[in-house]
């Protein structure tokens, strides 16, 4: 898409234009960036009722950080997903669009629950748990920046990408499973309980887990059926999402 114009007056006017074009993805993925954070940091504290959650704002910044960090990276070496990644491609699933609206009530529920329990007054330290937590949330967004880097499709519906050239991505953690993105984000679910001192957030965290195991095995499909080359990667690497397991 980049053009060349002989006349040297009007190149600094083409230079503006391919810079303006990249600087504004930039800016805009960091006001959503922001956006979420502050939504997100709204969300958690007025329904915990009270500002002086010490887990609540650790787990904020943890969370915000590892957005800046993966927004970073995307700019750095995979700035086009980005772009991607803002809308809703064509020929998308509608099971999947069923999957996103159903898998985002129960990622709600999580953190209501979690809040919930902070209602009672009870100030929690980070303690053993907490460290758990935090030794399954940092490999779990490493995974999922790792897949996103490696794979210019990883688009946040299932659909199969003619329109950018879909092809089958072998590399980087794909070269070990199938879909490594999911498994990042499992352990996303599975660390906040930890993190925010919540035993009853396991159940909605379970059940967002089994959903990310089920969009597995229907992408899976999608993929096998419709997704030149991808047969043969089965055959390569034989697991969607732990090695030597399934």
């Amino acid at each position: 898409m980049t053009e060349q114009d002989a006349k040297g007056t009007e190149m600094p006017d083409v230079e503006r234009r391919t810079d303006s074009q990249t600087t504004m993805p930039k800016v805009l993925a960091g006001l959503i960036v922001t956006a979420l954070t502050v939504a997100f940091a709204g969300f958690i504290f007025v329904n915990a009722h009270r500002l002086g959650w010490t887990l609540g704002w650790i787990y904020t910044g943890m969370v915000a950080a590892a957005l800046a960090i993966n927004l970073a990276c995307l700019l750095r070496w995979n700035p086009e997903l980005i772009r991607r990644r803002l809308r809703f491609g064509q020929f998308t699933k509608t099971w999947d669009m069923v999957w996103a609206v159903l898998f985002s009530i129960v990622v709600i529920a999580i953190y209501v629950v979690a809040v919930a329990e902070t209602r009672d007054g009870v100030a929690r330290e980070p303690g053993a748990a907490w460290l758990l937590g935090l030794a399954i949330f940092t490999p779990g967004w490493t995974l999922v920046i790792w897949s996103m880097v490696v794979n210019p499709f990883f688009e946040k519906t299932v659909r199969i990408q003619t329109d950018h050239g879909h092809r089958v991505i072998d590399t980087g953690p794909y070269a070990y499973v199938r879909h490594p993105g999911y498994v990042g984000f499992a352990g996303w679910m599975l660390s906040t309980p930890l993190l925010l001192a919540s035993a009853w957030a396991f159940v909605p965290a379970l059940v967002a887990v089994v959903a990310l195991v089920i969009r597995t095995a229907l992408e899976d499909r999608t993929l096998h059926a419709e997704l030149p080359g991808y047969p043969e990667y089965v055959a390569r690497v034989r697991f969607r999402l732990i090695p030597g397991v399934w």
